[in-house]
């Protein structure tokens, strides 16, 4: 792996952690109930691992794919993986068989589309029956806006990049589509800046793979 590479894996890591992101531990901690060592887990939009390093920790097998080959590097150079892949979530179908894999997980990400039929879609194909699927969105309450802008600070670059909130309705809509039935959720706050000064309410879920007729 580059130097720059390790680099941005790092700096992104720091920044995580500044910000006090709690992600990863709310969704691993809803999902733990339905683990057991050995067990293989996808995570969409891996990253830099952040989001699967402890279900590793607990002895499941983690595969993993997103669209960065910097964030690719950064997950490769901790070593717990067994497989990753350059591939983005929003392209399917993704490169599995149906039912792959025991559990999924899709932390932090969710929140940049609007709309995630297509990805819920394939978590219920490449899952299998029984399998749970943990992930996180930026959650919207009545009267909220669905779309809102963050800029400078708050994504580390020079452009506003659009997000999504998502009322929980649709969240269970949209994973009932897919064949997934809600088993826990959790409200946590994220901070969008190192500061801590950009409060976003996420919702973290947890839902079971129902058996396909």
């Amino acid at each position: 792996m580059d130097a720059g590479s390790q680099s941005y894996a790092d700096y992104y890591d720091q920044e995580a952690e500044a910000a006090a992101w709690h992600g990863p531990a709310v969704v691993f901690g809803l999902m733990y109930p339905y683990l057991q060592a050995g067990q293989s887990l996808l995570d969409i939009g891996i990253g830099t691992g952040l989001g699967s390093v402890l279900f590793a920790r607990a002895g499941l097998r983690v595969f993993g794919m997103d669209n960065s080959s910097a964030m690719l590097d950064g997950a490769r150079s901790k070593g717990f993986a067994q497989d990753l892949r350059d591939h983005d979530m929003m392209s399917v179908p993704y490169p599995y068989a149906r039912g792959s894999f025991d559990h999924a997980i899709c932390v932090g990400a969710l929140q940049f589309f609007a709309g995630f039929d297509s990805i819920f879609q394939e978590v219920g194909r490449v899952v299998r029956d029984g399998g749970v699927f943990g992930f996180t969105v930026a959650d919207r309450k009545p009267g909220e806006p669905t779309l809102f802008t963050a800029g400078g600070e708050q994504t580390r670059s020079d452009r506003n990049v659009n997000m999504y909130r998502h009322p929980e309705p649709d969240v269970c809509a949209s994973l009932d589509a897919a064949g997934f039935v809600v088993r826990g959720d959790l409200e946590f706050v994220a901070f969008m800046d190192a500061a801590r000064t950009a409060p976003l309410p996420m919702k973290a879920y947890v839902a079971r793979r129902e058996p396909r007729i």
